[in-house]
């Protein structure tokens, strides 16, 4: 299987919002959970997504996992590898932004990395090395509060260096609106000086179709999925694939039971949650039971298996940021993190046993443990719910073919969960 770009995302919903934006822009894309698995027949694609779950984890465990899904991608003839990171930069000064992809560069021979979370659809922008959110400056974002990585520093340029070995430079947007040709002079000029990884403004979609023109050229870019839809137009434009992706087989109806599993405390998570109580039944789990003991896990299940067959249910853990705060001081950041996404991946997986083919899942952590509890190893890509959110068809599992959508906490309008259960047929 030819596969002309390959990338290795940090977590799962991050991956499913890469494929997508892929996929639109005419790469026949699939999506893997960690790297495949020799015995798994994948269909013939264009571009290949390893999803890892990464992002915050500790460095060294990332660059060790990142690097073993690179070395598999190049053993498959991929010439370029987008290292996919959240279009909100999330990371802490030790990493994990950094070390990946200087442990990329280094795996690739070196050479000059371009880096951006730009992603003007989603309201994502670079500006003279600082990223906004909307006409939010980052650290004023409600990203300030992220339960694992709350950001404070809406430079980037500071914020990758704090956490890198080497110097990090910036490609600010005269030179990208300049056109290719002065944004490659801008990098190679500041390579000159000793920067190997270069920050990239980007504020509208052309700045991303040059850029992804330049950051073809070298082996290794980290970015979000806007920097993926850069480099699948230069694909196309270049000649070397088709672009002439479809979706519509992946969406043909799987039957089965629909249920909702919400792990997410962000913003927009918690009032899509409010919007979708008013037409199906929910049920708010107590994050401190959750922890606690297994009680409130075997209710959950009792109580969605005695309404799943009446129509689609929500069981969400999903709390407000002052109480995710009060439990990650009492129990620790990673124990209640960990406790709270085994507690809904067994939920998840226990609904799935009941009969549910059609699965929708609020939250990149959350996401990433129903996945490996459901043990999916790959997905095929198809229409968009919401921006960054695609229907996923499941590939080679044991349960049969499901249809899913894992949302990244903040994505997707207030009626998301009615809105990706009705493509779900």
């Amino acid at each position: 299987m030819a596969i002309s770009l390959g990338s290795i995302a940090d977590d799962y919903t991050g991956a499913s919002d890469l494929a997508n934006t892929l996929t639109k822009n005419g790469l026949r894309t699939v999506q893997t959970v960690g790297i495949p698995d020799t015995s798994l027949a994948l269909p013939d694609v264009d571009a290949i997504v390893i999803s890892l779950k990464i992002r915050s984890v500790p460095a060294s465990e990332a660059v060790t996992a990142a690097t073993e899904a690179e070395r598999w991608l190049r053993h498959r003839g991929v010439g370029h590898v987008l290292y996919k990171i959240c279009s909100t930069f999330d990371s802490t000064d030790a990493g994990n932004i950094g070390p990946v992809t200087e442990a990329l560069s280094d795996a690739a021979g070196g050479g000059s990395v371009l880096v951006t979370p730009a992603f003007p659809e989603t309201g994502r922008t670079v500006y003279l090395g600082h990223l906004f959110v909307g006409h939010l400056p980052l650290n004023e974002s409600p990203l300030k509060d992220h339960p694992l990585n709350p950001m404070h520093d809406a430079n980037l340029v500071r914020v990758l260096a704090r956490q890198s070995r080497r110097a990090v430079g910036l490609i600010d947007l005269a030179a990208v609106a300049a056109g290719p040709a002065a944004a490659k002079a801008k990098l190679n000029a500041l390579r000159m000086t000793g920067v190997t990884m270069a920050i990239a403004d980007a504020i509208f979609e052309r700045d991303l179709e040059t850029l992804g023109e330049i950051a073809l050229e070298a082996p290794v870019s980290t970015g979000a999925s806007g920097l993926g839809l850069g480099l699948a137009r230069a694909l196309v434009r270049s000649g070397r694939i088709a672009g002439s992706a479809t979706t519509e087989d992946v969406i043909r109806p799987v039957g089965g039971l629909s249920a909702i599993i919400a792990g997410s405390c962000s913003k927009a998570t918690l009032h899509q949650l409010d919007v979708a109580e008013r037409s199906m039944p929910v049920l708010r789990l107590d994050p401190e039971r959750l922890i606690s003991g297994p009680d409130e896990i075997a209710a959950a299940i009792s109580w969605a298996g005695d309404r799943i067959t009446a129509g689609p249910v929500i069981v969400a853990a999903s709390a407000a940021p002052e109480t995710v705060s009060r439990l990650q001081s009492q129990y620790g950041r990673e124990a209640s993190g960990h406790a709270i996404e085994t507690a809904t991946s067994i939920i998840a997986a226990e609904l799935v046993e009941r009969g549910v083919r059609r699965l929708v899942v609020a939250g990149g952590e959350t996401s990433g443990a129903a996945v490996d509890k459901l043990a999916i190893p790959a997905f095929l890509i198809g229409p968009e719910i919401a921006p960054g959110v695609p229907v996923l068809r499941s590939v080679g599992n044991r349960q049969g073919d499901m249809l899913l959508a894992l949302k990244s906490g903040n994505f997707g309008g207030d009626d998301f969960f009615a809105a990706a259960l009705a493509m779900m047929h």
